[in-house]
């Protein structure tokens, strides 16, 4: 899960720096650069897709190894990418090999705590948010030393590579159990509850992304707060996402998922506008990190409720749920974006809080 989210959660770190690498002195538009997270996204989905079936077929593990490696030299293509197009191309790899990843993993961690997914899920998912933060230190490290955004992507790489080493060496779980046949999902896909879970993961990954991947160009050109400290917030967002889960995770045994996830939705919205129209940026600053919290636990307990009302899923069903998740992560950065070419960024990030509201 860290391994996966570095190359997802590298680039926002550097958006304004990549507008003038690749945009010159005018820079690259508001949409050219939310472009370059929904293409990320878009990998991410493609990865997805075409994992799930093939994982019910060979088994999960050589799509781990796969997604790690495919990972680290997408980093290294990223780094050498000599123009924009260049870039959104190895930016697709990158989400195609976060896609892998985040296909086998879900259904692998499901299957290891029957007993217990939603709490299981939220702390698997809370690693992406851990490896997000890890990420965006090294990142603002880099930024507080003038060291290349194309340096760090390399010195980034060979993680993954590292991890797919280790994962080599170790047992998958089936991810279905013995003497059991496995729900097809045109079987699922004829059921309104599933439906459901369909479109709310899609608004909860809208409502995660949306703001993940504007916070830092936000607090820099509209807060107008520096490059570090824009790069702080966009950490402190991610490890209070990370805490989220993990406290959501210990709770969930003893309140209802839906109720939980409906007070995230709720102080979404409200931690969105705030964010969004604030007159003190200090305030604003503060409301986008929260928002981190709120949103936390919306696509993992999403996840784990489907599995324990459909434990025979297979990977195929944890891969429709997270391609229609991250489905809500390509449209909504974009989304941010040509609002705020139209309007201003302040209300492209309000346009963010449309998704909690639809998802409550």
């Amino acid at each position: 899960m860290m391994a996966l989210s570095i190359g997802i959660n590298l680039l926002p770190v550097f958006l304004t720096t990549l507008s003038v690498h690749f945009g010159g002195p005018s820079g690259l538009t508001h949409e050219a650069l939310g472009r370059i997270g929904a293409v990320l996204f878009a990998g991410l989905t493609a990865g997805i897709l075409l994992t799930g079936p093939l994982a019910d077929r060979f088994g999960t593990k050589p799509f781990a190894l796969m997604g790690n490696l495919l990972t680290c030299l997408s980093l290294v293509a990223c780094a050498l990418a000599p123009s924009y197009a260049t870039l959104l191309a190895a930016c697709f790899c990158v989400g195609l090999g976060a896609g892998i990843l985040d296909m086998v993993l879900s259904p692998v961690v499901a299957a290891l705590e029957p007993e217990r997914r939603s709490a299981a899920m939220n702390l698997l998912h809370s690693f992406y948010c851990l490896g997000a933060a890890a990420t965006i230190l090294i990142g603002m490290v880099a930024l507080a030393f003038h060291m290349s955004w194309t340096a760090v992507c390399l010195v980034l790489a060979p993680f993954p590579l590292v991890v797919a080493l280790l994962m080599g060496l170790l047992p998958f779980p089936p991810h279905v159990q013995e003497g059991h046949s496995r729900v097809r999902l045109r079987d699922l896909m004829r059921v309104r509850w599933f439906v459901l879970c369909l479109v709310a993961i899609a608004l909860g990954g809208a409502t995660e992304l949306g703001m993940a991947q504007w916070l830092p160009a936000y607090a820099e050109t509209i807060l107008g707060y520096g490059k570090g400290t824009a790069a702080l917030g966009l950490l402190l967002f991610s490890l209070a996402m990370a805490l989220g889960r993990i406290v959501i995770g210990l709770a969930s045994h003893r309140l209802s998922p839906v109720t939980l996830m409906f007070a995230c939705c709720a102080s979404s919205v409200v931690l969105f506008l705030a964010a969004s129209f604030s007159p003190l940026p200090w305030l604003a600053y503060t409301c986008c990190i929260l928002a981190g919290f709120a949103g936390s636990a919306l696509w993992p307990t999403t996840l784990a409720l489907a599995a324990d009302r459909y434990p025979q899923g297979g990977a195929t069903m944890f891969g429709a749920l997270a391609a229609l998740g991250n489905a809500g992560g390509i449209v909504m950065p974009w989304l941010v974006g040509s609002v705020a070419d139209t309007v201003n960024l302040r209300w492209g990030l309000a346009t963010s809080a449309v998704a909690p509201l639809l998802m409550a």
